[in-house]
């Protein structure tokens, strides 16, 4: 069916196939498959010279041969095999990008899902309804993965709907049908029936008409939680007529769950009340609600809720999301989030795309962040473009050292110490300091390294070329015993740079005075 967001078809190519060789034992195959595709990666990234292509087909071979003895073992005699199957199914699928080896082999590995489904135990079952998930999101939305939906929405809605089925089972399958279903359906009708078999089971927590709010215990309310999550991914691809339907329905109904005693509940009912309300102004930008002022009341009460009974982290997480919910429906303001993955950044700036982010980051965990830079799919979803293609100098180039990470976390860290201290900070001359001016160690076109005293250098970085004949009189303010902010004013050339400030103060004990100032550059201060 058409959906209210662009689509593009999944494109073949480009992608990292997986291969594996050695025999592994069933408790042993997930942490292996997931060693293997780390190699892969690495051999692919950061080739040795002379053996680039080499390693990187034998790392592809063993990471498939890996991948094709977990698809057999799913067809295992041994309950705890075919778990074990499942698991490196779902670390593989979640952490690297598959398509080409999964296209060869999706008639098997639907039939081995299914037979897992209808014969599988409870753990079984919740695994492979998360493998499903998985698999239709390496597929995207072209023929293969409408094809996987088409033959396993059946089996998931009879167990999602089947009141005798465990629970965890019932949940994976909730976030199944969400995800398959918005990513392949391609009919109205099965949009439809998806939507309906998940209101049937989250509407169970509504309040009753007698005015009772009902009694379930915490797994039950998990399980409604995560299916109106579903459904609200849902309702992100629905046409306006649809759309007007749930404003009837459920946004009367919605404020009552903000009684419920479930923090997650909760949470899932605000933001699907924030999610109705940007659709409906979306579609007419007059929408006015009834009762928009009970409805803020209540909002602004759990955003403001300091009742001792509800665990400390439940009313710091609860005052957060019902603070935003309540300044979009008042102001029409809605959070933003910067999500960044490589070299770019996904901006979440609606409550359609923090839905739809949030679906796809709890099924993908960890490898969420590298599903956006390569799978085409999530790309066209987010509209982030085609992926980019860099080769390894580039990697390297934009990638952070640990240490360089290390660095910035500190000073952050640093930084906010003193915010909170609120402790008056005092302006030092370097001479009061060092009794003297700083020695220039060495310098270049990005940076210059002073030796302040024999146990501490600090490296400033200017933003742009600093001159090797330049002068400056140097300043220094003591952040704390570890810490010290530099800030330099440039006397002789160049005269379009003023000021620099920053950054770091490394301890070098280790270091002789002498190691350092050895051959210091011509370059006086």
């Amino acid at each position: 069916m058409p959906k209210s967001r662009g689509r593009s078809g999944h494109k073949k190519g480009g992608r990292n196939g997986f291969k594996g060789e050695t025999q592994a034992s069933d408790d042993d195959l997930a942490s292996e498959v997931l060693s293997h595709c780390s190699s892969a990666s690495e051999t692919a990234s950061v080739p040795e010279e002379g053996n680039e292509a080499v390693n990187e087909q034998m790392a592809q071979e063993e990471a498939e041969d890996k991948l094709k003895e977990c698809i057999d073992n799913t067809m295992g005699k041994s309950a705890k095999t075919r778990q074990n199957a499942l698991e490196s199914l779902k670390v593989a699928f979640s952490s690297k990008i598959l398509s080409d080896f999964l296209v060869e082999r999706r008639i098997t590995l639907t039939d081995c899902l299914e037979r897992c489904l209808k014969k599988g135990k409870s753990e079984e079952q919740a695994i492979a309804a998360t493998v499903i998930s998985l698999l239709c999101i390496q597929f995207g939305s072209c023929k293969e993965g409408e094809d996987v939906f088409k033959t396993l929405k059946s089996v998931l809605i009879n167990i999602f709907t089947d009141k005798s089925a465990s629970l965890a089972a019932r949940h994976s399958c909730a976030t199944a049908l969400g995800i398959c279903c918005y990513i392949a359906a391609n009919e109205a009708e099965d949009l439809v029936s998806c939507l309906t078999c998940l209101e049937s089971v989250f509407s169970a927590s509504y309040i009753k008409g007698d005015g009772s709010v009902p009694s379930h215990n915490s797994q039950t309310q998990a399980l409604h939680c995560n299916t109106l999550q579903s459904w609200s991914l849902l309702v992100t691809i629905c046409p306006p007529s649809r759309i007007q339907k749930f404003l009837e329905n459920h946004l009367p109904k919605l404020p009552g769950l903000l009684c419920s005693d479930n923090v997650t509940l909760r949470i899932a009912a605000g933001e699907a009340i924030a999610l109705l309300f940007e659709l409906a102004r979306k579609s007419d930008q007059e929408f006015l609600y009834d009762n928009t002022d009970q409805l803020c009341e209540k909002l602004k009460a759990l955003a403001t809720d300091s009742n001792k009974y509800r665990a400390k982290n439940d009313r710091r997480k609860q005052r957060s999301i019902f603070r935003d919910v309540m300044h979009f429906i008042e102001d029409k303001e809605c959070p933003e989030e910067t999500i960044k993955f490589g070299i770019e950044c996904l901006y979440i700036d609606t409550w359609v795309r923090r839905r739809v982010y949030d679906a796809f980051k709890e099924i993908l965990g960890s490898g969420v962040r590298h599903h956006l830079q390569h799978n085409e799919l999530l790309r066209d979803i987010f509209e982030l473009g085609a992926p980019l293609m860099l080769d390894a100098a580039a990697i390297r180039a934009n990638k952070i050292s640990r240490f360089e990470k290390h660095l910035y976390n500190s000073a952050a860290f640093k930084a906010r110490t003193k915010a909170r201290s609120k402790v008056q900070l005092r302006d030092y001359s370097v001479d009061e300091l060092w009794g003297g001016s700083p020695s220039l160690i060495t310098g270049d076109e990005n940076s210059v390294i002073l030796a302040l005293n024999p146990v501490q250098i600090l490296k400033v970085a200017p933003s742009s070329r600093l001159h090797p004949q330049c002068r400056a009189t140097v300043t220094c303010k003591k952040l704390n015993s570890m810490l010290w902010s530099l800030s330099m004013t440039y006397i002789a050339p160049p005269p379009t740079l003023r000021s620099l400030s920053l950054i770091q103060v490394k301890s070098v004990q280790g270091l002789q005075p002498s190691l350092l100032l050895r051959k210091p550059l011509q370059t006086g201060w």
